[in-house]
């Protein structure tokens, strides 16, 4: 059933927002961090449904921290803190970094290595996750002069769809919808264009199960698909935060090659858990700068029912 359209209230919340980041953008970058603390306090308190999520996810994670409740509770608390500061952070990105000053903001440590793919003669598929920076990737390729496509989920109301796009798209990088553009996807990727995407979302039931932190976690099969079919290499990115105020570094932890995986009849599930463990290798070494807030092990697969001892 389609949802109702509600244009006042869609351009009423559009020019809320678009007052919050008007306010954030002229506030100096330190007190929008000061706020972002206050911020994620506030979250804390008030979000007990997210927080006990986080604790789920990182009692999974991380079985030593199981029983150990005030371990899993900072980390639960640099998470908020993070992502609010990361909003800050994405609000200023536009005014404060540009093609003369970026290396005052991000390390490119394996830049050679994704230079190099970005540079060949073949498509290629950026893979990442809900970790460190990721809107940092895709405006910092932009103002390098590479141009990407990132997939995203077009948002249901039109002005703010509208507004996030041009925001995102101001350095020259392109957004493709999740539902829609499929066919666009598989042309880019036959022109040798590059596609980016989050890789670290609950499939559902259907999905393709791998392993995550030692658990079955439900992954799209879609972009081992396309890897497969289109010979595209897979870079396996994350830009954790490396300093302060406000310093990022690419690190490159894959190069997947599906030619590596011709022939072999479990090559989806193989390429699907190398970018995986890819992912996860990041994640252990910043733990606090992972989106632990929603259900990565919603499904699981399910039980096979042993058989009955048939009667004599």
């Amino acid at each position: 059933m389609a949802k109702k359209e509600k244009p006042l209230l869609n351009y009423l919340v559009y020019l809320a927002i678009r007052i919050v980041v008007a306010a954030l953008q002229a506030m100096p970058l330190e007190a929008g961090k000061s706020l972002a603390r206050g911020l994620a306090w506030l979250i804390y308190k008030v979000d007990k449904r997210h927080r006990q999520v986080a604790h789920e996810n990182l009692a999974l994670a991380f079985p030593e921290l199981a029983e150990d409740f005030p371990a899993r509770d900072r980390i639960v608390r640099k998470v908020l803190e993070h992502f609010c500061t990361l909003l800050i952070e994405i609000v200023h990105l536009p005014r404060i970094m540009n093609s003369r000053n970026w290396r005052k903001f991000l390390d490119l440590g394996d830049s050679p290595i994704i230079v190099d793919a970005l540079l060949k003669n073949r498509p290629l598929m950026i893979v990442t996750g809900h970790f460190g920076n990721w809107e940092m990737a895709g405006f910092s390729l932009g103002l390098l002069g590479f141009t990407t496509h990132a997939i995203a989920r077009t948002l249901d109301n039109p002005h703010l769809e509208n507004f996030l796009r041009s925001f995102r798209e101001r350095t020259g990088q392109k957004l493709l919808a999740k539902k829609g553009d499929f066919d666009q996807m598989t042309n880019i990727l036959a022109a040798g264009g590059t596609i980016a995407t989050l890789a670290d979302q609950d499939a559902g039931p259907r999905g393709q199960f791998v392993d995550f932190f030692g658990r079955p976690a439900s992954t799209h099969k879609a972009i081992a698909l396309l890897a497969m079919e289109f010979n595209v290499p897979m870079a396996v990115v994350g830009v954790p935060r490396v300093g302060k105020p406000m310093k990022y570094q690419v690190v490159c932890e894959d190069i997947i090659d599906p030619q590596e995986y011709e022939g072999r009849p479990d090559a989806l599930h193989a390429i699907t858990q190398r970018y995986t463990s890819a992912l996860e290798r990041m994640i252990r070494k910043y733990p606090e700068q992972y989106f632990w807030l929603h259900r990565r092990w919603k499904h699981q697969p399910p039980v096979k029912k042993s058989k009955q001892p048939q009667a004599a």
